[in-house]
C-alpha cells in the first residue's frame, strides 16, 4: 500500500478530506509510538511507506504505559479534535494500519497494546459520500 493509498483509506473510513487524513494519520502514528516497544515501532514503519516512517521513529526501546483513554486525550490534543471524533479517526488509521503491515506484524503490534485498544483495531467500515 503507498501513502496515496493508505491517505484515501483512512479519508474513507473517517469520513475526511485528504489534509485532514494526513493531519490524523500523523498523530496517530505519533501517538502509537510512543506505546510501542522501539523493536515493534521499526517492524511497523519498515512495512509502510516512506512519508509514514517518520511518524514512528523511536530512539528508546521501552514503551510508554498508555491506556486508551489516555492515547484519544493525545490525538485529541494533537489534532483538535473531539473526543468521538478522535475515535473514529484513530480506529480508520489504525485499521488503515493493520492493512498495510503483514499479519505477522499486525499480530505483534495486537499484542503489545492493551486489550481495550483492540475495539480500535476492528475493521471500520468505509464511510460512503
Amino acid at each position: 500500500m503507498d501513502s496515496t493509498e493508505f491517505l484515501n483509506a483512512v479519508a474513507e473510513r473517517a469520513g475526511l478530506p485528504l489534509p485532514e487524513a494526513a493531519t490524523v494519520t500523523r498523530a496517530t502514528l505519533t501517538t502509537l509510538t510512543a506505546r510501542v516497544s522501539g523493536e515493534q515501532a521499526r517492524g511497523l514503519a519498515a512495512q509502510l511507506p516512506e512519508e509514514f516512517q517518520g511518524y514512528l521513529r523511536k530512539e528508546v526501546d521501552f514503551a510508554e504505559p498508555l491506556d486508551l483513554v489516555q492515547f484519544l486525550t493525545e490525538i485529541q490534543a494533537r489534532t483538535g479534535l473531539d473526543g468521538d471524533r478522535a475515535a473514529v479517526t484513530a480506529r480508520a488509521v489504525l485499521t488503515t494500519l493493520c492493512e498495510a503491515v503483514s499479519a505477522g506484524e499486525r499480530d505483534a503490534l495486537v499484542a503489545e497494546l492493551p486489550k481495550d485498544f483492540r475495539r480500535l483495531l476492528r475493521p471500520a467500515a468505509r464511510v460512503q459520500g
